[in-house]
């Protein structure tokens, strides 16, 4: 199959192999990745990767990120998982955040800064003098188990009323909280992803101050001079959920082809490498995988070279982002799905990395951001039946 990792960047998240391997169980066991793990991402500078220069980061390319994020994913679903969550979530308030709050949040610490958290605006901030009193709860903060910041995205308030940017299109903003502020209601007792520390949260009445906010849907970076930070969080996002699902889907095309050498089923006397159905099946799915693998490689690498060039990002662009990633996690899903019929009982033995992977599968594939919604709104675009849609 397609080689993993073969550049510097994410090269990386190569080295991290051995030890992810050795630590995912016990990362399952936490609910949250272990502070061997959290270490050695620091120690490699995985964690502040795609970070803007000045919050420490190489500004890596997105066909760069694909790859790290596809090899964090083939690593364990859990990793892979945080690898598109606590990265892009430093990446934003990183570029986005006003001066004071970037000095209290990232230089104040030296940069050595992990966030987490939920970007839909499920919270109300009241706003008043030179802040917010924001108030809300939040599901699946993916990444806050072991992050010192937590983002919680909110709809400001003036006087009880929701401002709007537009018509139809109300202000959203993300707000950077220090952890201690935060309640931590963990719900996070799921099927897969256990090793992710997504824990629900919630606040009630707490001041920010106004310089630890920033648009959600801005793409005017106050810092950085990669193209991503010129898309903003929604292109980013769409290349992590794809990079994830086709790591995790490449782990066990991986896994049962070099099963299938050794796989017996019961009175069956022929190998399943032997077998014309399974090679056929594999040759199909191997197929797919790179398809798709190459659509989301065209798609973002097409969208940033056109942002690196000075045009605007269209939304047909957007779109075919967008479409790419849940494309990706569709081909993923059903790659997953054969691999794990094909092991056989194998692909049933607990804590084993394929039976764990299969879990994470069909549960990070329940994301709303990579949903036929998101496939109708883009369809609709380049139908011309609308001209935008905002969360794209």
């Amino acid at each position: 199959m397609t080689s993993l990792a073969a550049g510097p960047i994410a090269g990386i998240a190569r080295g991290m192999r051995d030890l992810v391997r050795a630590e995912s169980g016990e990362c399952e066991r936490l609910r949250t990745l272990t502070p061997a793990v959290v270490e050695k991402m620091w120690a490699t500078g995985l964690m502040q990767l795609l970070n803007p220069v000045e919050a420490g980061g190489l500004e890596p390319s997105l066909s760069e990120m694909i790859e790290t994020w596809i090899e964090m994913a083939w690593q364990d679903g859990s990793f892979g998982w945080i690898g598109i969550a606590n990265l892009p979530s430093s990446f934003a308030a990183a570029a986005y955040l006003p001066d004071g709050g970037f000095a209290e949040v990232f230089t104040a610490h030296d940069n050595r800064v992990t966030m987490g958290g939920q970007f839909f605006p499920n919270g109300q901030g009241t706003a008043v003098q030179g802040g917010f009193r924001l108030s809300g709860s939040w599901s699946f903060g993916s990444g806050i188990g072991h992050a010192q910041y937590v983002a919680a995205g909110f709809l400001p308030m003036d006087d009880g009323e929701m401002r709007w940017i537009s018509e139809g299109v109300p202000d959203m903003q993300v707000a950077v909280l220090p952890r201690g502020e935060v309640t931590f209601n963990d719900g996070w007792h799921v099927q897969g992803l256990k090793g992710t520390g997504s824990y629900d949260y919630s606040v009630e009445d707490v001041f920010v101050p106004v310089d630890r906010t920033f648009p959600l849907f801005t793409r005017a970076p106050l810092r950085g001079s990669s193209p991503a930070t010129r898309m903003g969080m929604m292109p980013v996002t769409a290349a992590g959920h794809a990079s994830w699902a086709l790591g995790v889907a490449k782990s066990m095309l991986d896994d049962v082809q070099e099963l299938a050498a050794t796989k017996y089923r019961m009175s069956d006397m022929a190998s399943l490498a032997s077998r014309p159905t399974f090679q056929k099946g594999l040759a199909h799915h191997v197929a797919a995988w790179r398809a798709a693998r190459l659509l989301v490689l065209d798609a973002f690498t097409t969208a940033e070279a056109a942002v690196a060039a000075g045009e605007d990002l269209t939304p047909t662009l957007r779109a075919d982002m967008r479409v790419a990633a849940v494309y990706a996690t569709d081909v993923a899903r059903q790659c997953a799905e054969w691999a794990h019929l094909a092991a056989g009982t194998t692909a049933i033995r607990e804590g084993t990395r394929f039976e764990r992977a299969f879990r994470d599968i069909y549960t990070g594939t329940q994301h709303a951001f990579i949903s036929e919604k998101v496939a109708i709104d883009a369809a609709q675009i380049w139908l011309g039946l609308i001209e935008d849609q905002f969360g794209l």
